[in-house]
């Protein structure tokens, strides 16, 4: 049996949750890149013991990838579902990750899935699926990211309830700093203060800031014996630019907290 996720209630975000599954609503998860969406998902899936399927979309993510497709076993045609079939006939959770970067076909199959008659068409085999009152799809997306190239559709949007998710705050972040990495609490307060700065520097012109989950790379490699300075740098600023002059901006953050 796999342990626990753990996650940290934040606002009223388990009991829309738990609404949502119990009135066979879809969910849509809104927020930044690490902040949580996903994790959450995992802890919500295991509190009702729903098995859960997940999909990482991306502009390559096909209808046929996840519905399912035939394939040559044996001399034989078989078809095999893909992972939204499986979970609607398992009555499985469903998280569809960064549902914007999915390619439009992937949106429309999930229509009648969203709205009130919960069912999945297989134009390959004619089949109709009715999705048992035990299957929630969940999908999620950043808006803030590329807004201008990616964005859901309004007539999308509007089948599912919203849940906003944000950077937390700062006491309970570094409680989630020092829970899953084993830091101890001024190192977990320093690596969120330093968090908090860069994410106030609008003008460094970053696609994405600070997420929860770099700091949480960030102390894992302290609590390993590598230095701070050398933690957030592998960590936090390396996968945050390539820019020379922000590197240098950003370290010179580091050397004022560490």
């Amino acid at each position: 049996m796999s342990a626990q996720a753990y996650y940290e209630i934040i606002n009223d975000e388990e009991e829309i949750f738990l609404a949502a599954y119990s009135q066979q609503l879809p969910l849509m998860l809104k927020g930044p890149t690490g902040c949580g969406k996903s994790r959450f998902v995992e802890s919500m899936a295991q509190k009702l013991d729903r098995p859960l399927i997940q999909v990482s979309c991306h502009d390559e993510t096909s209808a046929s990838d996840l519905i399912g497709r035939y394939l040559l076993k044996g001399g034989e045609t078989v078809w095999q579902d893909g992972p939204v079939t499986r979970a609607v006939r398992s009555g499985a959770i469903l998280y569809l990750d960064e549902i914007a970067e999915a390619r439009e076909d992937v949106i429309v199959i999930l229509h009648a899935l969203s709205d009130h008659r919960r069912e999945l068409y297989l134009d390959r085999t004619g089949e109709t699926i009715k999705a048992s009152k035990e299957f929630m799809l969940v999908v999620s997306f950043n808006p803030g990211y590329q807004k201008s190239l990616k964005e859901l559709k309004p007539s999308t949007r509007q089948r599912f309830v919203g849940l906003d998710f944000n950077v937390p705050a700062e006491s309970i972040e570094s409680r989630i700093v020092r829970t899953e990495s084993g830091v101890n609490e001024k190192e977990a307060l320093k690596l969120v203060r330093l968090a908090n700065k860069v994410r106030q520097l609008r003008d460094l012109g970053l696609t994405e800031t600070v997420s929860t989950r770099l700091l949480v790379d960030a102390a894992k490699l302290m609590n390993s014996g590598i230095g701070p300075r050398k933690a957030c740098r592998v960590a936090i600023i390396s996968p945050l630019t390539d820019d020379p002059e922000i590197h240098l901006a950003l370290n010179e953050y580091v050397a004022l907290v560490f």
